[in-house]
């Protein structure tokens, strides 16, 4: 008897084998039958490996796979050995000669084709993964350069390469994915990226609104955005911004969308050609303002109270010059102004000693005094601006509306919780150790790839479910209809793949699997249910 541990493995290796991106990937290189399994397979099980959210790094999947049923997650024949950090290497090598990002958008694109992905709106960001070690450049001179840049996981002191995505809105499945140095610029970034997407356009596919954050709404950019609908946020940088929010602050003609967004627009003229401006108020953002404030408020006021203590002791000679220096200082005051003035007269005699009648007066030394008082009324409008921020679309108002604006815009958060995915602890754990910086590009190419079949295999799940009114319990039992794919793995902990072998029959069985299970099977369908020897009807 050979009992192995299919968990949730089948469940991956299913929908790896229904999107065929082991043939997607293999029609680009030739089979080695020395290798024993093609890059394809290479990558699938990299793919697997991170999804199974092990402490196990990349050069150790041959231990994953060791206890794993090879035979129906891949095909007769496959051992794990095959899976050696050689040929994985060489499997990294492959994508990168071929070009990592190419490959990953003609499998993508293949796969939102055939999952019924729509691609209208394109969510673009970026983020950074730090290294360790030494990274000497190949000879290839186009290699990305392992180096120092601007750390989003606030990690200055390593090195680093930054990777770029655009997702579907639809899913949040990665349909782009491309390596760029360590100290590359979002603003350039994002240029070339729109660039990219025009180009596509005038090649004849299908148009694509582009939402981005502030770094893609710049002068250097403005030529591409003129060409392209978009939806990014305005820069605080811009003058125009706060001069936008006190025009909307003080003729109050907001849309109420709910109770946390209120919003108003303007046409404007900005980056040299017109396009909308949609200002926003958030209650998210107006009580993160009130909290801010609050603690500059409270900073200010001791620094001014230094301040007057200060000014009460130096000497004026007169009232006019000491109100003057008051002036001068409550000049830079933000949120507080003068509550009071007293003046204090101090008398010096030209001898010393107790003065009488007689005794000359030789100056008279003027001090002031000043209370002051928190401005409230500033506050108030600080608070309120706070509380804002603009929008920026060149998107007929006709096609999305102020709130439709807004709504996909807040969805960015589709690729900053690929990039959450991505950097989780147990996803490809300790992987990123690879001295050459186009295995590094590489690798980051085939997590990219388990993010997409992690987030195709949940969304048809998702979509399964809402069709059929299903549910299924989460942690705490709460019967629930859109579960996460990890929750989902976990639950399916414990099943194992049996053979039995009598003389030179064979006999196989799955083993744990309980009603729950038969669900997700067949909720997800296609090859999971011949894996799991589940009925599809």
């Amino acid at each position: 008897m050979d009992i192995k541990r299919l968990d949730h493995f089948g469940l991956a290796a299913g929908v790896i084998k229904d999107l065929g991106v082991i043939e997607l990937i293999d029609k680009h290189f030739e089979y080695d039958d020395t290798e024993h399994i093609s890059t394809g397979e290479a990558v699938a099980g990299m793919i697997i490996n991170g999804l199974g959210f092990t402490h196990l790094p990349m050069s150790l999947t041959p231990k994953f796979f060791e206890n794993k049923p090879l035979e129906i997650l891949f095909r007769e024949g496959v051992e794990a050995s095959h899976f050696n950090r050689f040929k994985l290497g060489r499997a990294l090598d492959d994508i990168y000669d071929y070009g990592a990002e190419a490959l990953f958008s003609e499998i993508a694109i293949k796969v939102c084709e055939r999952e019924g992905i729509k691609r209208d709106l394109s969510h673009i960001d970026t983020t950074t993964f730090s290294l360790t070690g030494q990274y000497l450049p190949d000879s290839d001179e186009n290699e990305i350069i392992i180096t120092h840049g601007y750390s989003k996981a606030h990690r200055p002191d390593l090195k680093q390469a930054v990777l770029e995505l655009a997702s579907t809105q639809d899913g949040s499945v990665p349909f782009i994915c491309k390596c760029h140095d360590g100290n590359a610029s979002d603003n350039t970034i994002f240029k070339e990226r729109v660039s990219s997407i025009l180009e596509q356009i005038k090649a004849g596919e299908p148009p694509t609104c582009v939402v981005m954050d502030s770094k893609g709404y710049s002068s250097q950019n403005a030529e591409n955005l003129k060409q392209i609908a978009f939806i990014t946020r305005v820069p605080n940088t811009f003058s125009l911004v706060g001069e936008s929010i006190d025009k909307a602050l003080s003729n109050e003609d907001w849309h109420i969308i709910n109770e946390d967004y209120k919003c108003q627009s303007f046409e404007s003229f900005c980056l040299g050609f017109n396009h909308r401006w949609v200002v926003v108020w958030s209650k998210g953002a107006y009580e993160r303002g009130i909290s801010s404030i609050g603690k500059k408020v409270a900073k200010d006021k001791d620094n001014i109270g230094k301040q007057l203590k200060s000014l009460n002791k130096r000497a004026f000679s007169s009232e006019a010059a000491a109100l003057s220096e008051l002036n001068v200082i409550k000049e830079k005051w933000k949120f507080h102004k003068v509550e009071a003035v007293e003046y204090e007269f101090k008398t010096k005699y030209a001898k010393a000693g107790r003065p009488n009648g007689e005794t000359s007066v030789k100056q008279v030394d003027v001090h002031i005094k000043a209370s002051f008082t928190e401005a409230k009324e500033t506050i108030l409008e600080q608070q309120q601006r706070e509380a804002c921020f603009i929008l920026a679309t060149s998107v007929d108002s006709s096609k999305y509306s102020d709130e439709d604006v807004l709504s996909n815009y807040k969805k960015q958060s589709c690729v900053e919780g690929g990039f959450r995915f991505l950097k989780d602890p147990l996803f490809f754990a300790s992987s990123l150790f690879l001295k050459k910086p186009s295995r590094i590009a590489g690798l980051l190419m085939v997590m990219t790839l388990a993010l997409m079949v992690y987030n195709v295999a949940q969304r048809r799940l998702h979509k399964a479910m809402e069709a059929h009114n299903e549910t299924i319990p989460n942690q705490i039992g709460k019967k629930v209809r859109k579960p996460t794919l990890r929750w989902v793995f976990q639950t399916f902990e414990g099943i194992n793949f049996v053979k039995t072998i009598t003389g030179e029959s064979a006999q196989c069985i799955i083993h744990g699997i309980n009603d729950l299970h038969k669900k997700v099977i067949k909720l997800l369908g296609g090859a999971a249910c011949e894996i799991y020897q589940v009925a599809t009807n």
